[in-house]
């Protein structure tokens, strides 16, 4: 499972015109299912993107992480970060999983997200088209991966 942390100032999920979910400080998360995850997988991908330490402590230094900063999470379900890229000018969604499974993953990984954090959790809409927003803080900008097996 794929999780693009992103630090940001504040961020948004708009489905149809409608903010369907957004944040002040925190992360937004764009999360790709890939096919072998599980519920192991969406539940540790949650537990990296909580403890990640990518907010800045008082020195400046990045230690401080989103349990820490009670930020808000904005979660958005992204099969395009499953994308096999490596030749050619089109990408191959082969390794993605099939969209229930995904869809089920995401929902553990944001049940996960909620029963741990304090702070906001929101989520994009799962197979909608999304226009997300965010203002990038930093900009920082991490790939987290937690693989099956």
């Amino acid at each position: 499972m794929i999780g693009l942390i992103q630090r940001a100032r504040r961020g948004a999920v708009r489905v149809d015109d409608k903010v369907v979910g957004e944040i002040g400080v925190g992360l937004v998360c764009l999360v790709g299912v890939e096919q072998g995850d599980g519920p192991a997988q969406a539940e540790r991908l949650a537990e990296r993107v909580l403890n990640y330490r990518v907010f800045p402590d008082e020195a400046g230094r990045m230690n401080l992480s989103l349990l820490q900063t009670e930020g808000g999470v904005l979660a958005v379900p992204q099969f395009t970060l499953a994308a096999d890229t490596r030749s050619g000018n089109r990408p191959s969604f082969t390794p993605a999983a099939d969209p229930g499974v995904a869809q089920e993953l995401f929902d553990v990984f944001v049940d996960t997200l909620s029963r741990r954090h304090a702070g906001t959790v929101a989520t994009g809409r799962f197979g909608a088209d999304m226009q997300v927003e965010l203002i990038n803080d930093g900009p920082v900008t991490f790939w987290l991966e937690a693989p099956p097996g």
